[in-house]
């Protein structure tokens, strides 16, 4: 396990605040906090120096940009060394088309994300950008047809502590909130 950083209830409050609104004001998290807005800032600032804070993204709506059908490639890479590892990876995260890539155990090596136009586009990029390639063993498709957003990810409850009230906010699919 990467090591952990101690949280405290006013740490845990401020991420579950800017989980849900990364642009809130020092001044507006430190209200809802009930600290000073200076303990708020060196507070995320040291969250951020610890690592447990990692950035900040700005998500777009595929579909909007013209690329509304997604899918997920497992793609099996054959043979599975070290030294290709990097290479294809970098080569897949260049694809304008992929938005994530997640390296696996059991029988795929690689889970890709992708965002493409239509079937001819989705067809292009397995042909060309994965099964064209001399380390690609096999490629299998699988279309999204729908999406929702999980988390907050938050750090798990010490030993004993009580549960967390529900948060009884509806969440949209991700189609509806980007």
């Amino acid at each position: 396990m990467a090591d952990s950083v101690v949280l405290d209830p006013v740490d845990l409050h401020l991420l579950r605040l800017l989980q849900n609104d990364a642009r809130m004001t020092y001044r507006d998290l430190a209200a809802q906090v009930g600290v000073a807005p200076s303990t708020c800032l060196d507070r995320v600032t040291r969250l951020r120096r610890s690592g447990v804070i990692l950035g900040h993204q700005l998500r777009l709506d595929p579909a909007k940009l013209g690329r509304g059908l997604e899918a997920l490639l497992s793609v099996q890479v054959r043979p599975h060394r070290r030294e290709l590892v990097g290479p294809f990876v970098e080569r897949i995260r260049a694809l304008p088309e992929s938005i994530t890539v997640f390296h696996l155990t059991g029988p795929d090596d690689y889970l890709v994300h992708v965002a493409v136009a239509d079937m001819a586009d989705l067809q292009r990029l397995v042909l060309d950008g994965f099964t064209s390639r001399p380390e690609v063993a096999r490629v299998e498709t699988r279309l999204i047809f729908q999406q929702w957003d999980c988390g907050p990810l938050l750090p798990p409850r010490p030993e004993g502590a009580p549960a967390p009230e529900p948060d009884r906010t509806e969440r949209k699919s991700s189609s509806e909130s980007r």
